[in-house]
C-alpha cells in the first residue's frame, strides 16, 4: 500500500539522497545500486551485536528500502564538539569496525567503512552520539578512511572563528585515542585526513561536471569544492601541529 501523504514526514538534511521520509517507526529511502550491500552490512552489524545502526527491514511495495527509525537528533551542519562527544564518536566507530572484521563483506580488507561519518550522519541522544545512519557509501577498506574523514569534520576547521589549531589537534588525539588507533596507522592519520579532503573536492568537481541525480545548486557545489580546498590548505599548513599531537 502506498503511504498516505500525511503519514510520510520528510527527513531533511540529505546532501545526496533525497525523498527520504519517516513513516511511524520506519525510514523509507529510494533504493539504489548500494541497497543489497547496505542490507547485508546492517544484517551483519545486527548479528554481531552492534546497536549503533538502523536495522534493514526490507522494501515496501513502492520499491523503497525500509529501515528502523533511530530516535534522536541529527545535526544539520558541522559545528564544534566537546571532547566527550568526540571520544564517544571514536569509540562508536571502533565498535562498528570491530563488528565487521574477518567478515565476508570486509573480504581481504581490515573492516567495512561507512565512508561518510560526519556528525550529519550521526544520531545524538542526550547530547551524545549513539548511532550512525546513511550507509549508502559503505565499502570494504582501512579504518583510516573513516578516521581520516572523522578527524577532519569532527575536529578540524579552517574557519576564523574555529578554536586554535592546537586545540583542534588535541581533539584529533582524543578521537584516535578513543578509537584505540596506534602504531604505523596513527603516524599516517594526517595523510588520511588530507586524502579525504582531496577526495571530497574531487567528488564535488565531478558533480559540477555531471550532476546526475544529485539535487544541489551549482553555487552549493562550487562552495563545497572551495571549502574542501581551504580545509586541505589548513591541514597542510598546520601539519606539524597535528602530527605532534599524535606522536
Amino acid at each position: 500500500m502506498v503511504d498516505a501523504l500525511d503519514d510520510a514526514v520528510p527527513l531533511p538534511g540529505g546532501r545526496i539522497t533525497k525523498k527520504v521520509v519517516r513513516i511511524a517507526d520506519t525510514v523509507r529511502r529510494p533504493a539504489s545500486a548500494a541497497s543489497p550491500f547496505v542490507a547485508d552490512l546492517l544484517g551483519l552489524l545486527e548479528k554481531r551485536g552492534f546497536t549503533g545502526a538502523p536495522r534493514c527491514l526490507g522494501r515496501d511495495d513502492v520499491g523503497r528500502d525500509i529501515f528502523s527509525y533511530v530516535p534522536g537528533w541529527v545535526p544539520p551542519r558541522f559545528q564544534q564538539w566537546t571532547d566527550t562527544q568526540v571520544a564517544a564518536a571514536g569509540a562508536l566507530v571502533r565498535d562498528m569496525h570491530d563488528a565487521t572484521r574477518g567478515s565476508l563483506l570486509a573480504g581481504r580488507h581490515q573492516v567495512v567503512c561507512h565512508n561518510d561519518l560526519g556528525p550529519n550522519n550521526t544520531v545524538f541522544q542526550d547530547g551524545h552520539p549513539v548511532a550512525f545512519i546513511d550507509f549508502d557509501t559503505a565499502a570494504p577498506g582501512s579504518p583510516l578512511e573513516d578516521l581520516g574523514y572523522m578527524a577532519w569534520v569532527w575536529c578540524v576547521s579552517s574557519k576564523a572563528e574555529a578554536p586554535p589549531v592546537e586545540v583542534q589537534a588535541a581533539q584529533v588525539r582524543v578521537l584516535v585515542d578513543a578509537y584505540g588507533l596506534g602504531g604505523p596507522e596513527r603516524e599516517v592519520l594526517v595523510d588520511a585526513m588530507l586524502e579525504r579532503q582531496s577526495r571530497n573536492a574531487r567528488f564535488w568537481a565531478e558533480v559540477q561536471a555531471d550532476p546526475g541525480d544529485v539535487e544541489v545548486s551549482r553555487e552549493q557545489v562550487a562552495e563545497r569544492i572551495a571549502w574542501s580546498r581551504r580545509e586541505h590548505a589548513h591541514t597542510v599548513g598546520n601539519r606539524r601541529v597535528f602530527e605532534s599531537a599524535l606522536s
